[in-house]
C-alpha cells in the first residue's frame, strides 16, 4: 500500500506496513509509526471522473435500465478530503447521501488508451465515497451542483498497486455508524475498467493522480450530521470519515 502523509509540515508518500510507513522521496528510507502522520487523500488530482449507475444490483434498486453506454461526470479536485477528515453537510440541502465506490488512480498522463492497454496506465486503486446533495440532484436535473460540494469527495485511505489488487472481483461495503448499508462485489459492474479507461481517455486527457471512480453498489443512503461513515473495499482498507 502506498499513501500520502505529512508530518510537521512536509508532505511525502510512504509505503505502509500495518501501523509503520517508510518513506519515499524527501524523506526516502525513513520509517515512521503511522499514528505520527496526518494521513492526506492519497493522490492530488487535477480532476475526478466519475460513472453514475454502474451496478447491476443498483439498477435494479431503482428500477432503471441497463444503460447501453457508461454515464460520467466530473467532481471538482476541491471537493477532495482523506481518511479522517470531515464531510461538511451544506446548508443548501435537506439529503445528503454516501455512496462506496472503487477508485482508479492514474498513474501515466494518457489519452485514447484502448482497453487492452488500461492496465498500463493505472498507478493503483483506492476507496471512494461519492457524496451527493441528493434534492438538489433531482432539483436541478443535472448533477454538477449536488455532486461538487467542498469536502464531497473523501478518498483513500492509501492505494493498492495492481499487482496486489483484483479490480473485477473484490467485496465493497459501506457502514453508517457500524450498520452495514452496502454489500456487494465489483464483479457486479455493468463497464468494466478498462472499457471505462477507454471512453473516458477518448473524451479527455487524464493526468497522473486524476481519480476514475467506478460507481455505486446497491443500498445508498443518507447521511446526517454526527454519522460516521465507512466504505470497505476488500485488499484495500477502509476510508473512515465524520459528517459535521
Amino acid at each position: 500500500m502506498i499513501g500520502r502523509f505529512k508530518h510537521f509540515g512536509n508532505t511525502f508518500y510512504g509505503e505502509v506496513n500495518a501501523t509503520c510507513v517508510t518513506a519515499k522521496g524527501e524523506y526516502e528510507g525513513k520509517t515512521f509509526e503511522l499514528s505520527e502522520l496526518k494521513v492526506l487523500p492519497p493522490t492530488d488530482p487535477s480532476k475526478i471522473v466519475c460513472v453514475g449507475l454502474n451496478y447491476r444490483d443498483h439498477a435494479k434498486e431503482l428500477n432503471m435500465d441497463i444503460p447501453h453506454e457508461p454515464i460520467i461526470f466530473i467532481k471538482p479536485p476541491s471537493a477532495v478530503i482523506g481518511h479522517g477528515d470531515k464531510i461538511i453537510y451544506p446548508e443548501a440541502s435537506k439529503q445528503v447521501d454516501y455512496e462506496a465506490e472503487l477508485a482508479v488512480v492514474i498513474g501515466k498522463r494518457c489519452r485514447n488508451i484502448k482497453a487492452e492497454h488500461a492496465n498500463d496506465v493505472i498507478a493503483g486503486y483506492t476507496c471512494f465515497n461519492d457524496v451527493t446533495a441528493r434534492d438538489l440532484q433531482r432539483q436541478d436535473g443535472q448533477w454538477t451542483r449536488a455532486k461538487s460540494f467542498d469536502t464531497f469527495a473523501p478518498v483513500g485511505p492509501f492505494i493498492a498497486s495492481p499487482e496486489d489488487f483484483n479490480p473485477e472481483n473484490a467485496s465493497i461495503k459501506s457502514r453508517i455508524n457500524g450498520e452495514l448499508r452496502q454489500d456487494s462485489n465489483t464483479s457486479n459492474m455493468i463497464f468494466g475498467i478498462p472499457a471505462l479507461i477507454e471512453l473516458i481517455s477518448g473524451i479527455m486527457t487524464l493526468e497522473i493522480g486524476d481519480i476514475v471512480t467506478t460507481g455505486t453498489p446497491a443500498g445508498i443512503g443518507e447521511l446526517h450530521c454526527g454519522d460516521v461513515v465507512e466504505i470497505e473495499i476488500e485488499g484495500i482498507g477502509i476510508l473512515v470519515n465524520e459528517v459535521v
